[in-house]
């Protein structure tokens, strides 16, 4: 999954589900992928970290907001 199609996924979600903050909102879209993307997810954040090991589920969810936050651009 490309990051642009990523970063839709997520803009939809919120759409869905306005009262839930960024990282609850990551962690749908995470759930939502089921396990190929749970691991998807946590390779492509561990191999940016340069780290081997790490809890898959919560890895998925800081990758999916680590690209958000990058694609969304510093705060005004």
């Amino acid at each position: 999954m490309t990051a642009e199609e990523l970063m839709v996924e997520f803009a939809l979600t919120r759409l869905d589900h306005p009262e839930l903050d960024l990282e609850d909102l990551a962690a749908l879209v995470v759930r939502r992928g089921g396990p190929e993307r749970v691991l998807e997810f946590a390779a492509e954040n561990l191999a940016e970290r340069g780290e081997l090991r790490g809890a898959p589920f919560p890895t998925a969810v800081e990758h999916v907001l680590r690209v958000v936050l990058t694609l969304r651009g510093p705060s005004d």
